[in-house]
């Protein structure tokens, strides 16, 4: 696969929701980019969505919410979803929400970040620094556990 097809791919990947940079750096790295480029190209991936998750979901779930029963139940879980793990954030909230988004589990990261601040009213030039460092924590991880700290800066 040639270089740029591979940040592309690594690119469009890291912004799929669940998968975003945990999946997008091993598969950059397995498809020959170096551990930094895979890295940052990940990162600017999973930044991406962000803004628009923070700036629309309110009005995504409402549409859901009037389009039809089943929408609107999905709807419901996601925003109690949401509720429940930034409840825990209540306290100190944007450092809660970058160690959130930091931790490079399923379940948390980028995506949920983002809907975890639209759901608690967070606005977007106090949520997306604390989503974007999160991220760049989870990518230093991800990328550490992965190959191994050394070879973050070698």
């Amino acid at each position: 696969m040639s270089p740029f097809k591979s940040v592309i791919i690594t690119f469009l990947i890291s912004m799929v929701p669940v998968v975003e940079l945990r999946g997008a750096i091993p598969f950059g790295v397995a498809n020959g980019l170096p551990h930094l480029v895979a890295a940052a190209v990940a990162f600017v991936g999973n930044c991406v969505p962000v803004p628009f998750i923070i700036l629309f979901v309110r009005r995504v779930f409402n549409w859901m919410k009037r389009k039809s029963k089943k929408l609107g139940a999905l709807a419901e879980r996601l925003e109690s979803r949401a509720v429940s793990k930034g409840g825990s954030m209540q306290r100190g909230i944007v450092i809660g929400l970058l160690i959130f988004v930091a931790i490079p589990l399923p379940g948390t990261g980028a995506w949920t970040g983002a809907l975890i601040a639209a759901v608690l009213d967070i606005r977007l030039k106090t949520a997306f620094p604390a989503i974007a460092a999160g991220v760049a924590i989870a990518a230093v991880l991800v990328t550490g556990i992965m190959f191994g700290f050394t070879t973050i800066f070698a």
